[in-house]
């Protein structure tokens, strides 16, 4: 069985931090609770689990804007909703501009803040995806030689057989065969899946 994603929860309200870590686990969800993005960060997530942050805007220390920028270089790639009773438009937009998935106002409903738990878990459960497939795709890259590489990107640039085999000054026959090993090593069956695979390369070295 999956395990229950974990919530992290970090507010320096303990009143509201006891609340929410009941209402997740009533839904259940796994709880971790700080008091600080200081406190947070002395322990933070190894990124095995699935969950988010849930993050207050305004603590002692840090700030939440503060952590939500020090999760980008650390690597933490835990979706962020933020939770404030300050929520003017300028604090809101820089957090959305920071990349959190959504900013509640306190108090906060609780059909509100589960379903945006919800979408944060969902979102990350697919960023893992993603990522797993991409490393999956750059292990099979790895297996290409510098030629099948040339050939793969002659393949994707719309390239024909004919043309890939005046560039290189190779027979078709040979380009058939190049293209066949591309094929089966990237596991694609057409060009149209390659192009594919191209953009998600790219997308991941960008």
């Amino acid at each position: 069985m999956t395990a229950p994603a974990v919530i992290h929860v970090v507010d320096d309200d303990d009143s509201l931090r006891t609340a929410v870590e009941r209402l997740l686990q009533a839904a259940g969800y796994r709880v971790r609770t700080y008091a600080s993005a200081g406190e947070f960060l002395l322990a933070p997530p190894s990124g095995d689990a699935l969950g988010c942050l849930l993050l207050d805007i305004r603590m002692p220390g840090p700030s939440g804007l503060d952590l939500q920028e020090a999760l980008e270089h650390l690597g933490i790639r835990l979706p962020v909703i933020f939770l404030s009773a300050h929520g003017d438009l300028p604090t809101g937009l820089l957090a959305m501009k920071g990349g959190a998935l959504d900013f509640l106002t306190k108090p906060v409903e609780r059909d509100t803040l589960l379903a945006s738990v919800g979408r944060a878990v969902e979102v990350h459960a697919a960023q893992r995806a993603t990522r797993g497939l991409v490393s999956q795709l750059l292990s099979r890259f790895g297996l290409l030689t510098e030629r099948e590489r040339t050939v793969f990107e002659l393949i994707v640039a719309g390239k024909l057989n004919k043309q890939i085999a005046g560039e290189l000054g190779v027979s078709e026959r040979t380009v058939k065969a190049q293209r066949a090993q591309v094929m089966a090593k990237l596991g694609a069956t057409n060009a149209a899946e390659l192009g594919k695979i191209a953009a998600q390369l790219h997308e991941r070295s960008a």
